[in-house]
């Protein structure tokens, strides 16, 4: 079990450190990761398999490693040439993954979440049923959470929104079964927790210049000193009870608000408990994966 574990962790601390890279995505993967665990748990699919396609979720942009900065960052639209990049990274991650020992329990999700039920996807432009359940369920939750996430050159739109662009590209970009399952979690508020929050209950901090885009970490202590990731603009950390907030501090540092973390309490807890179980003496995802 030991060994799974170190196994599993480098491949969580690789995801969250290609994630650092990005200055627009913090907390990206674990939303698409609970994302697809509760469209997962709605499927009614046994608990191993859920947490499976959960791990998918968070691994799901591994890939991305290998996009350069200035494309991963750019804050204007990609040209033709730079999406063409970006389209690099579902098979970048599979390569990466190639002789990992736990390959086959994330391939699926890193290799096939760009493809869609119409054939237009990528990279193998698979359609329909074709598309492995966890690349449907993760290519869903992710599309959702982009749109509903600040990016450089706009802001995040309201979830009703996004799931009016579901709703409307149900069979050509979403699978239709599965999209119906999503909104209709998401009407009965199932993905309120998730929505806007970095990890459990730790919502979103705003940057007075670039949006709610700094994710803090739940082992940030008060009077941490926090740096936006796009502008390095600095804040100081105030906890009040259960509440954060951040305010300017007056300082700038480019280096340290884009140095890679990875957030090793988050994949302690991920490692060894699952997130949406709510008894610690329940099994958890080393449990339900390997035991």
């Amino acid at each position: 079990m030991q060994a799974s574990r170190d196994m599993l962790k480098t491949l969580y601390t690789m995801a969250m450190l290609v994630e650092a890279r990005d200055a627009y995505t913090g907390g990206h993967l674990w939303r698409v990761s609970r994302y697809s665990y509760l469209l997962a748990e709605a499927l009614q699919l046994p608990q191993a398999e859920v947490e499976k396609i959960a791990l998918g979720g968070f691994l799901h942009d591994l890939g991305k490693i290998g996009v350069p900065d200035a494309v991963l960052n750019k804050p204007d639209k990609l040209s033709d040439e730079e999406y063409a990049v970006i389209k690099t990274h579902p098979r970048v991650g599979a390569e990466l993954l190639k002789d990992h020992p736990l390959a086959e329990l994330v391939l699926d999700a890193v290799l096939c979440h760009h493809e869609t039920p119409d054939g237009n996807g990528y990279p193998q432009r698979l359609t329909g049923k074709n598309i492995p359940l966890v690349a449907r369920i993760v290519g869903l939750t992710d599309a959702f959470d982009a749109m509903t996430s600040t990016r450089p050159y706009r802001k995040g739109m309201p979830a009703a929104q996004a799931l009016a662009i579901i709703q409307d590209r149900l069979g050509s970009q979403f699978d239709a079964e599965l999209g119906d399952h999503f909104i209709q979690l998401a009407h009965r508020g199932r993905l309120e927790h998730v929505l806007g929050h970095s990890e459990p209950g730790i919502p979103m901090q705003s940057c007075l210049a670039c949006g709610p885009i700094i994710a803090v970490p739940s082992s940030a202590a008060d009077g941490a000193e926090i740096f936006c990731p796009a502008c390095s603009s600095g804040y100081r950390l105030r906890r009040d009870g259960g509440q954060l907030s951040l305010a300017p501090s007056g300082k700038s540092d480019a280096v340290l608000a884009r140095q890679p973390h990875a957030d090793s309490a988050l994949i302690d807890d991920l490692l060894l408990h699952s997130p949406q179980l709510h008894s610690r003496s329940k099994p958890g995802l080393l449990d339900l994966l390997f035991g």
